[in-house]
Formats: C-alpha cells, sequence, structure tokens
C-alpha cells in the first residue's frame, strides 16, 4: 500500500474540511492523544493521587479498627490486668524506703555485712540523685571479707525487704589482711519522689 504523502502539503488550519480522508484521519488521531493526554493530566492523575493517599489511609483505618476491637473484646481481661499492675506498683512502692526509713536501711546493710563475717571499711551516704519519677539513694561501701562472705552478702542484701541494688564492683588483694580480699562497691535504693505524686 503506498501512501501519497502529497495530500499533507498546503494543508491549512481554516480549511480543514477540504482535506484529505487521510489528512483528516491523522489529524484527529493527534486531536484525540492531545484531548486524552490533557485529560489525563488535568483530570484524571489528581484523582489517582486522592485515590492511593485514600487507600493508604484506608489501611492504616483498618489496623487502628482492629487494635480498637481487640481491646474492646478483651475490655474485660485489660482491666483485670491494669488492676493487677496498679495493685503491683504499689506493692513495690511499699518496697522503697520512706525519707524516714532510710537511716534504718544503714543499720540493716551493716547487720547484713557483719552477719557475712565481712569487716566494713567505709559506709557512707552520697548525695541524692533526683530522677523523674523517683529518686536514688546511693551509699557507697567498702569491706574486707574473703571471696564466699563477699557472696553471702549480696546474697542477704538482694533479701532485705527494701529495694536495694548493687553497683560498681572492684574486688582487690588487701595486702594487710592475710588471704583477704578488700570489696568496694555502690549499693542504691531508690524513694518515690514526692512531687509526681498528685
Amino acid at each position: 500500500m503506498n501512501i501519497d504523502f502529497s495530500q499533507f502539503d498546503n494543508l491549512e488550519l481554516d480549511n480543514i474540511a477540504q482535506w484529505p480522508p487521510l489528512a483528516k484521519g491523522v489529524f484527529s488521531v493527534f486531536i484525540a492523544i492531545v484531548v486524552l493526554g490533557l485529560g489525563y493530566v488535568l483530570l484524571v492523575s489528581d484523582k489517582i493521587d486522592t485515590l492511593d493517599s485514600v487507600v493508604a489511609e484506608e489501611t492504616t483505618l483498618k489496623q487502628q479498627y482492629q487494635a480498637k476491637y481487640h481491646i474492646s473484646a478483651n475490655l474485660e481481661l485489660f482491666q483485670q490486668q491494669m488492676i493487677e499492675a496498679e495493685e503491683l506498683f504499689a506493692t513495690q512502692l511499699k518496697s522503697l524506703p520512706e525519707s524516714h526509713e532510710t537511716p534504718g536501711l544503714l543499720d540493716d546493710i551493716t547487720f547484713v555485712g557483719t552477719t557475712s563475717g565481712l569487716n566494713f571499711v567505709k559506709l557512707n551516704w552520697q548525695p541524692e540523685i533526683t530522677q523523674e519519677i523517683y529518686i536514688e539513694l546511693p551509699i557507697d561501701i567498702e569491706v574486707i571479707g574473703t571471696y564466699h562472705e563477699f557472696g553471702n552478702f549480696v546474697s542477704k542484701i538482694a533479701g532485705l525487704p527494701r529495694i536495694v541494688t548493687l553497683h560498681d564492683f572492684d574486688i582487690d588483694i588487701n595486702k594487710e589482711a592475710n588471704g583477704q580480699l578488700n570489696l568496694k562497691l555502690q549499693a542504691k535504693t531508690y524513694r518515690y519522689s514526692e512531687a509526681t505524686v498528685e
């Protein structure tokens, strides 16, 4: 099939009705492509972006719905767990010494150390460290004893009715005490910060 391209010569837009059929067809296809392209850019592409964002939002909303459904379906269980957590928190809070009980804690530590066979070199309160909801009360401890006495001491500290944590262990051989060791550590107890209590 031979196409006569000479029919595309001297075409004027003012005289479209007189164009040969092939030229009219090519021009119609060109106009249709331009109209479809502009229609897509001006009308459809924004709608596709909107559709994508709505689909993403739908996924998020479904996840939120599932989480809320899970909570509402297990509401009684969650309420029971909340009550148990509050009771546990209250119990743990009672394990923290009150401000008037902290001097007695030194007595407890001294008693635990001496009954473990240790000799105290130092037992001093350090400045309080205020955290967000509690106050740290550090105590520097230095004792002399054997390795097994240290283990017994640490075990008894863990058994105290008040919360006491042990940090920064440093064990050296004591040259003055024959066959004994020198243990330096920091004990910390905690007090609930009254500023956060409503």
